[in-house]
């Protein structure tokens, strides 16, 4: 029962439709999805009923960006299966409202060094709640400035130092929510709360601090940027402080970082039973 707990369409920053991602799903024999997609929940009415017409279970999810101000770090957590999930609307709305704000500044001055159109780069970010930097690149693609996504182009504009547009960069934590808000919401909602990839904003302490509080479900191990020792590390801790542990292939499609394919680190059964089984409990 293969299940891939994290995934992304062109809702926010992936490359492909929910159709398409789910029926990539149902040719890998992944029967159980996540659409995890940032700051949105747009997905949840569609994508049901496309599952059930390609026999993919899909498990109502999110993945909301906040920040931990104590390290001034940022954190993703992922949200499962919430039960009232118009508790979550305007958190969303909130921080779509800012990354597309963000988004289109950005936009504004990479098009004063580079003569493309802004409709060129809202093409590519039409079905999205925002502009990513993705979808600038695609753009930029496009038009023979570079051929690669996330090559030496991407870094002369997005270094947080020294790139074009590192004052906006420096920018985008400016508007997301204090994590323990996040979590408290979610749990407000009915849903399950997970620390996505501790090791892409090394996340571990915060990981702890949060389990010892209670104010988070379980965390993500199984993800391509954690090797076996950190893999370990967080499921040690899991273990210790009683948290689930999922796994999926943050898949993007064309916009991911490394070659990748949906149902890659699936989650594995009992772990997907505990989050079923959670949302039986809550019902």
């Amino acid at each position: 029962m293969k299940a891939d707990l994290h995934c992304h369409t062109t809702i926010s920053d992936g490359s492909l439709g929910i159709s398409d991602i789910i029926k990539q799903a149902d040719r890998d024999n992944v029967r159980y999805l996540a659409i995890t997609d940032h700051d949105s929940l747009a997905s949840l009415s569609r994508s049901a009923v496309l599952g059930k017409r390609y026999n993919v279970t899909v498990i109502p999810a999110a993945e909301f960006s906040a920040f931990d101000g104590a390290r001034k770090k940022k954190v993703h957590i992922l949200c499962y299966m919430p039960e009232k999930p118009d508790r979550l609307e305007g958190l969303c709305l909130r921080t779509s409202e800012g990354r597309m704000k963000l988004g289109k500044s950005i936009a504004m001055r990479v098009l004063e060094k580079y003569p493309i159109t802004l409709e060129s780069i809202l093409r590519y970010s039409a079905g999205s709640k925002a502009i990513y930097k993705c979808h600038i690149m695609h753009a930029l693609m496009d038009y023979g400035y570079t051929t690669d996504l996330y090559g030496s182009v991407y870094e002369e504009i997005f270094d947080a130092k020294d790139g074009l547009c590192a004052a906006q960069v420096q920018q985008e934590a400016d508007f997301y929510p204090d994590v323990r808000f996040v979590t408290t919401l979610i749990k407000a909602s009915g849903g399950i709360s997970v620390m996505a990839h501790p090791k892409v904003y090394d996340s571990l302490d915060l990981l702890e601090e949060l389990a010892a509080e209670g104010a988070i479900d379980g965390a993500e191990v199984w993800h391509s940027s954690a090797d076996e020792a950190f893999r370990s590390q967080v499921t040690e801790l899991s273990k210790q402080y009683g948290l689930i542990t999922t796994g999926g292939s943050d898949f993007h499609g064309f916009y991911n970082h490394y070659a990748i394919q949906i149902g890659s680190n699936p989650t594995p059964e009992e772990e997907l039973e505990k989050i079923l089984n959670h949302k039986i409990k809550a019902m």
